[in-house]
């Protein structure tokens, strides 16, 4: 039952801060969910959900309850997330050096847009009661996978957000107009063009050619092929390694806009550079956007620890590797993975 927010938004019009704080606690983790689609960055959204709350703090006097304070508390999220793309001024827009000099030749210019990030699961567990409204077109598991994330980066930042809003979260048409201050129709006909462009992504992603993302394994089949990825890293099997994935696994790492296609193509790369002579691995499985993930450490040679060397998003279907995204250790951290681990016995 949802709690009556008359006498909590009475005491935060007064100036009440815990009042305030009691009356948004509840939409602030799917309010950080939503940035995070438009923006594709965890960190861009953690800064658009806190500019978020301080307008809503500041405008709370204005708010007529027309609509519910859930509406009135997405709207301002999207517009604060226009904002920010209409700035451009956080967003890293040239990749920087790769860091392997042997890496192969990339099959060609990959979707995933340098500013991309992962998700952490753990952020997503507060999310398990909302779920979308009935015009929605797209489930909320797939509606945070990485493919579609990625696939949401390719669209102007209002066809965006009108597909989120839309599809994803399931509010009417003559709601999102009214959200962005916008036509019905402006907003039906960037929903056409949205739908094709992702439509058409998502389909290219997928190994089977289908528009919708694969489904998830059961949590059994996952950790086992989780533990054969695990094994063949840490044991540097490359054979192992290849048998995992299909035919035309992508690999790709953000924040450098390269993409290796096709199982010969990624032989060759992790032979070249994870599978490089004197390399061992200790791996740490978590989990990203809903899929399994695992934080890949690299022992030092000159100490006994094994450092931090990426996170590694997984794509499956079925029990192979669809594809692979490789990220920096700059996001680690916010998986709750440390910087080093110390060397087993």
């Amino acid at each position: 039952m949802e709690m009556d927010t008359t006498d909590l938004i009475a005491r935060a019009r007064t100036g009440d801060h815990n009042a305030f704080r009691d009356l948004v606690q509840g939409h602030s983790h799917e309010l950080q969910v939503h940035c995070y689609r438009i923006l594709g960055s965890l960190q861009d959204a953690e800064d658009a959900l806190q500019e978020t709350l301080v307008s809503a703090w500041r405008n709370l006097g204005g708010f007529g309850q027309q609509s519910s304070l859930r509406t009135w508390l997405y709207k301002i999220a999207t517009n604060r997330c226009l904002s920010m793309l209409r700035a451009d001024s956080r967003r890293p827009r040239i990749a920087p050096p790769l860091p392997e000099a042997t890496l192969p030749e990339p099959s060609g210019a990959g979707d995933a847009p340098p500013w991309l990030e992962p998700y952490p699961d753990v952020l997503l567990d507060h999310l398990v009661d909302q779920r979308p409204g009935p015009e929605a077109r797209y489930e909320t598991t797939e509606a945070i996978s990485l493919a579609f994330i990625t696939a949401l980066q390719l669209l102007p930042p209002r066809q965006r957000a009108s597909l989120v809003l839309r599809d994803v979260l399931g509010y009417h048409a003559a709601e999102v107009a009214q959200m962005l201050d916008a036509t019905q129709e402006s907003v039906q006909s960037a929903l056409k063009r949205a739908r094709a462009t992702v439509d058409n992504h998502l389909a290219d992603s997928s190994s089977t050619g289908s528009r919708r993302p694969a489904r998830q394994l059961d949590t059994a089949a996952e950790h086992r092929l989780v533990a054969r990825l695990t094994d063949a890293l840490e044991r540097a099997d490359l054979d192992a390694l290849i048998g995992l994935l299909v035919s035309d696994v992508r690999l790709s790492m953000p924040p450098a806009m390269l993409e290796y296609r096709g199982i010969e193509t990624a032989q060759r790369f992790f032979a070249a550079s994870t599978f490089r002579p004197g390399r061992t691995y200790r791996v740490v499985p978590t989990r990203a956007n809903g899929q399994p993930a695992v934080g890949l450490y690299l022992a030092d040679p000159h100490a006994s620890v094994h450092r931090a060397y990426a996170l590694l998003v997984i794509t499956i279907a079925g029990d192979q590797i669809t594809a692979i995204t490789g990220f920096n250790t700059n996001v680690m951290t916010r998986f709750g993975l440390p910087r080093t681990l110390p060397e087993t016995d």
